[in-house]
């Protein structure tokens, strides 16, 4: 699918041109490409322990599909049952299992099916990593809720109760002046990917202290599934710098540091130690901060981002899923992206998420209107933004330095019937918005009340956005959206739920715009670059990318969000996108034999390759033992 694009409102030909390369480079039906050596998998691995040691060790555990060569050459012969099994006979036992033990797996009536399920996943994980990965590709729809949100937030909020075997770097208050020898007790010698947390804001449970290393952990899984990276090369990570939640600090079971969290300057030496110490040991790593507090999450993202190699997925991996799907809705609406300036956007919550979002909205605006002083000017007035204290206006006492930009002007809101925190439902019925995007971890904000004002948009099929995770957080649900506003509308959320059956053979879709679209293939794509930094070019090609997958049927449908079954493709195309970008923005420095001049000889369709061969599979490969 070439897609087509126009000229309008003074579009600068450069995006224009990145609209068309996306389109080409992201529809899988383009790609006809020459072969490069493969870097991952099928290598053989020197290992340095034999007999029990093997079998206790998940990075190297193969199980019953040992080869009787290796058995002997292991010295495994007599440790195991003597019938060799295949991989696919090894996930046929595993998944019968699986069935008849989620029920024994539950600790009660108040433990649910998904967090029995991520206990069973959790314990093959811990035995056989090769084969854990494998399980969760091949059931990727099914096992990313489990391992991701939503089931991750029940993980999170009982993790003391749930832990059993380390995984991943703890880092404290308690360990300042320590960190930088703390690194070298990780026995990785190289690390690509580092998912980092305090846990001072999981999803939209709150503070939930140490316990917040589950996010950390279900974040690379998903790096691992989607992007590929070798799992002995990524690193979770908790900063534990106290907590402020009294049930917490009160709980003799709590694993973490049981006083108030730092703050201030106290709080940045810590952070400041961290980074310096993993970039140290391992320059080359991509660090992905995950669920900080929002007072925290943009001030650390300015701090880092020009100088070490590291985004912040609540930023500017939700803003790029959301620009995502608002361009997809524009699509949907039969119209082209570059029309997306024209959109009135009524977005509730302003937190790191929500300030995000807006963010890369209006630059993605004011790039298609010609990336001028007037043209950043002319998107702030597309937006209306709404907080816990109502409409944010001018007339503010106090509004976040983030949010300020954003605050309507007085005289100009009174012309449009509103006033200084003006409720939701009011903005809606006056602006009558194409776009109703929910940032605001309230589940329910989305009332009847406030459905049935947006049944008044100027829009020919408005969009409802509600974006907030877990799923109880969710501000609308698909069903309330379809039945209150009508089935001519296109609906989004950050957790998935079902599509809705209208009748009549038609299905109201509801498309989970899902993080997982994006992040794999901004960190893979950054690490097969070698780019310095991750610049916002990066990032909003990785959303044009997303948004030129789906073709204009599925898109006729409503369909604005691919299937999560397509993640590996889909992280492929991002993945490439990014990497073009790095080298147009002479950021690219290469990978391995790959060098920044070889990078830049690579057309498209040998960029996708290149990141076809480097991407991990979850197979057994051939272990030949080296005595140390």
């Amino acid at each position: 699918m070439q897609m087509k694009t126009e000229r309008k409102n003074g579009a600068s030909s450069s995006l224009l041109r990145r609209l068309k390369h996306n389109s080409f480079l992201c529809n899988p039906l383009n790609a006809q490409t020459r072969s490069f050596t493969t870097t991952e998998g099928h290598r053989p691995i020197i290992v340095h322990k034999r007999s029990l040691d093997i079998l206790h060790d998940p990075w190297f555990n193969k199980g019953t599909a040992f080869t009787m060569t290796e058995r002997d050459r292991l010295d495994l012969r007599g440790l195991l049952p003597p019938n060799v099994m295949s991989t696919e006979q090894q996930i046929k036992r595993f998944m019968v299992d699986l069935k008849r033990l989620q029920v024994q797996a539950r600790d009660g009536p108040s433990d649910p099916y998904a967090l029995a399920k991520w206990r069973i996943l959790n314990r093959l994980h811990d035995r056989n990593e090769t084969m854990y990965y494998k399980v969760l590709i091949a059931n990727i729809e099914e096992y990313a809720p489990i391992v991701y949100t939503p089931t991750v937030g029940l993980v999170c909020q009982n993790y003391s109760g749930l832990f059993r075997r380390p995984r991943g770097m703890y880092f404290s208050a308690e360990d300042r002046g320590e960190m930088m020898s703390m690194v070298y007790n990780w026995p990785a010698d190289q690390v690509d990917m580092i998912v980092v947390t305090d846990g001072s804001r999981i999803l939209g449970l709150g503070d939930l202290g140490i316990q917040g290393i589950g996010i950390a952990i279900g974040k690379l899984d998903l790096y691992v599934a989607a992007a590929g990276i070798n799992p002995q090369r990524v690193l979770p990570v908790m900063i534990d710098v106290g907590t402020n939640n009294e049930k917490l600090l009160k709980d003799p079971l709590y694993l973490g540091l049981q006083k108030n969290r730092l703050d201030g300057d106290e709080y940045l030496a810590v952070i400041d130690e961290f980074m310096e110490a993993v970039f140290t040991r391992w320059p080359h790593v991509i660090v992905q901060f995950e669920d900080f507090q929002s007072k925290w999450a943009f001030k650390l993202l300015q701090r880092y981002r020009n100088t070490y190699r590291m985004f912040n997925d609540d930023v500017q991996g939700t803003a790029g899923v959301a620009i995502a799907g608002l361009l997809g809705a524009v699509r949907a609406q039969g119209r082209p992206m570059i029309d997306f300036p024209k959109q009135k956007i009524v977005v509730a919550g302003a937190g790191s998420a929500g300030i995000g979002v807006l963010n890369d909205a209006r630059k993605t605006m004011a790039r298609m209107l010609g990336n001028n002083e007037s043209a950043f000017e002319s998107a702030l007035r597309q937006f209306w933004v709404v907080d816990a204290n109502g409409l944010i206006t001018d007339e503010r006492e106090y509004i976040d330095p983030e949010a300020r930009p954003f605050a309507r002007k007085i005289k100009e809101i009174h012309r449009q019937g509103l006033s200084e925190a003006a409720s939701l439902v009011e903005v809606v019925k006056q602006i009558k918005p194409d776009v109703l995007l929910g940032l605001s971890a309230v589940g329910g904000l989305f009332s009847k009340e406030v459905l049935e004002a947006l049944k008044g948009s100027t829009s020919t099929r408005p969009a409802i956005f509600a974006m907030s995770n877990p799923t109880k957080n969710a501000e609308c649900t698909p069903e309330e959206a379809f039945s209150i506003v009508g089935d001519n509308i296109i609906f989004a959320s950050g957790s998935p739920f079902n599509d809705v059956d209208l009748g009549n053979g038609h299905i109201g879709h509801c498309n989970q715009g899902n993080n997982m679209y994006l992040f794999p293939g901004i960190g893979l794509g950054t690490l097969l670059s070698g780019s310095r930094i991750i610049s916002d070019g990066m990032l909003q090609a990785a959303a044009e990318c997303l948004a030129a997958y789906m073709t204009e049927e599925d898109v006729a449908k409503g369909i604005i969000y691919p299937s999560i079954s397509s993640i590996r493709d889909i992280t492929k195309q991002v993945a490439a996108a990014v990497i073009k970008e790095a080298i147009e923005e002479d950021l690219a420095e290469g990978y391995r034999e790959m060098d920044a001049r070889e990078l830049q000889k690579l057309n498209e369709e040998e960029i996708v390759e290149y990141v076809k061969n480097n991407m991990w599979s979850p197979e057994y490969p051939t272990l030949v033992y080296k005595q140390d």
